[in-house]
């Protein structure tokens, strides 16, 4: 395939619809070898201002000399923009070879096939893993807890701004709207808050002592 082929094909798996959970995100992170493992992630999630934050962190990291990736969602004109090192797209040859790998591999995975941002996850860890990517400024695509991102265990835990977003998904209360994006946290991992309306406030310090963070 070119690459307008691939991105056909890519877009072509967003008519089987979105599918949270983290089982087939896990179980296509095995077939690969765990490239996960081998990255540490600023992961961020949130309402409002996920993208700006994200590309601060990478800029800031870049600038500090770091080697750091960054993964957002949605791209604004070309698809290559999700996936940056140090401020430069990813190569629509290395999308084209990502994908190849990929394919193989979108039959085999448990309980089901991957979903579109599923796949461009793995693609993602993929090329990080390959380049030599010491930090990735890692932005969930919806909610936290079942984002096809939580297969990680970051470094820090960063949110943004919580507001309404997503309710058909993630809840009609901004408590239970919280409680999904407080999903990224993870044991004894430091977490950063903007400043938050106090019911989601009160949710983030309820799981930050629960968890330890």
């Amino acid at each position: 395939m070119n690459y307008a082929e691939t991105i056909e094909f890519l877009f072509g798996i967003r008519l089987f619809g979105q599918k949270l959970g983290l089982e087939t995100m896990q179980d296509l992170l095995r077939l690969l070898g765990h490239p996960d493992r081998d990255l540490k992630f600023l992961h961020i999630a949130g309402t409002n201002g996920k993208g700006s934050v994200a590309a601060m962190c990478h800029s800031v990291l870049s600038a500090a000399g770091c080697r750091t990736g960054l993964y957002t969602s949605p791209h604004l004109v070309s698809f290559c923009e999700r996936f940056q090192v140090n401020g430069r797209q990813i190569a629509e040859a290395d999308i084209v070879r990502l994908v190849e790998q990929l394919r193989p591999l979108m039959d085999r995975t448990q309980p089901r096939p991957p979903t579109f941002f599923e796949v461009v996850t793995a693609l993602a860890l993929l090329y990080f893993r390959e380049q030599n990517v010491e930090y990735v400024a890692w932005e969930t695509g919806l909610g936290g807890r079942l984002d096809a991102t939580n297969v990680v265990t970051p470094v820090v835990s960063v949110l943004t701004s919580i507001s309404f977003d997503h309710m058909q998904y993630l809840g009609e209360t901004l408590p239970q709207i919280a409680a999904e994006k407080c999903g990224i946290i993870k044991p004894r991992v430091p977490v950063v808050s903007a400043p938050q309306l106090p019911e989601a406030l009160a949710v983030i310090r309820e799981t930050c002592r629960r968890t330890g963070s």
